[in-house]
């Protein structure tokens, strides 16, 4: 069994899994990691169940003590990871030695790591998840909501496996500038043609008002001529449109339910692209049908389960 001891935290590292589900009707969010497919690549890497808890650190600020030999993985971004000073790399895993450390420093390529242990680490399941959402007090290492903090043990049972790594074919390229892929929503028709034409034509720059909850997409102001609406159920990835024209993407940790226009909703790969972008990139939207975002994704998680 893996212990490891928390000596350095931010409110953005996180005990994560895929999330909960069949509780939205209760006001309960999803939670689990932004990033599916690098949470999913660092549980392969141990032979893990690919939804298995992992902790998620946002822009860097951990540092863990082995309190034991521990097997660990790591995928998503390089946020600098340091064992004892020494760059440690990406989509592989690796073995960290009892009284070693592993830091993370600071942004290079992405916004968010995920690091798996054998098995996934120890977490009570909270209507049938860990997923750590602070808003609503519930999962994380206590099962009430809290991010993780100095003094904090973590431990896995599950068997230490031989060491590997992501094939470089297989890994997301977190420097892409290809568009975000959108299929388009019920309202999608009572926007002006002008602001049709600008969703997919024009930059749209992240701004600095983010969290887990939804990323603001700076840019063309939209308009929306419909009627208004009574609040409905609200997807993952979800555009919403609020008075002042600037969309918002929705992410894991959205209210269930809401009542601005959508233009529709991201796809899960395109979610997961946009959880490793950071304040002030540009990105591009382009519409998408939902039949090929799903044989996308289909494809993603067969890539994954044959390797």
């Amino acid at each position: 069994m893996s212990r490891l001891r928390v000596e350095a935290s931010t409110p953005l590292c996180l005990l994560q899994d895929a999330g909960r589900f069949g509780v939205r009707h209760l006001g309960v969010t999803q939670g689990g990691a932004a990033d599916w497919l690098s949470m999913a690549w660092a549980n392969w890497l141990l032979g893990n169940a690919l939804d298995a808890p992992v902790i998620e650190v946002t822009l860097g600020g951990l540092e863990l003590h082995a309190l034991e030999d521990s097997c660990l993985a790591l995928a998503g971004a390089d946020l600098g990871a340091l064992i004892d000073g020494q760059p440690q790399a990406p989509w592989r895993s690796f073995t960290l030695r009892k009284g070693q450390r592993l830091q993370y420093t600071r942004p290079v390529l992405g916004a968010r790591a995920y690091l798996a242990a054998p098995g996934g680490f120890n977490a009570p399941r909270i209507l049938g998840s860990c997923a750590t959402v602070a808003r609503e007090a519930l999962g994380g290492l206590d099962g009430f909501g809290r991010a993780l903090v100095r003094g904090d043990e973590l431990s896995d049972s599950g068997p230490t496996l031989a060491l590997r790594e992501v094939p470089r074919e297989h890994r997301p390229d977190f420097n892409s500038h290809a568009p975000l892929d959108l299929v388009l929503g019920a309202q999608h028709g009572e926007f002006s043609g002008q602001s049709l034409f600008d969703v997919f034509n024009c930059p749209w720059t992240l701004d600095s008002r983010a969290d887990r909850m939804g990323i603001r997409l700076l840019g063309a102001a939209l308009h929306y001529q419909g009627r208004p609406m009574i609040s409905e159920g609200i997807p993952l990835g979800a555009v919403q449109v609020p008075p002042d024209g600037q969309p918002i993407v929705l992410l894991n940790d959205r209210q269930t339910i809401g009542g601005y226009p959508r233009l529709g909703a991201l796809t899960p790969l395109a979610l997961a692209r946009l959880a490793q972008c950071l304040p002030g990139q540009v990105v591009r939207l382009a519409p998408v049908l939902q039949e090929t975002a799903h044989r996308e994704q289909v494809e993603s998680l067969r890539r994954l389960i044959n390797r």
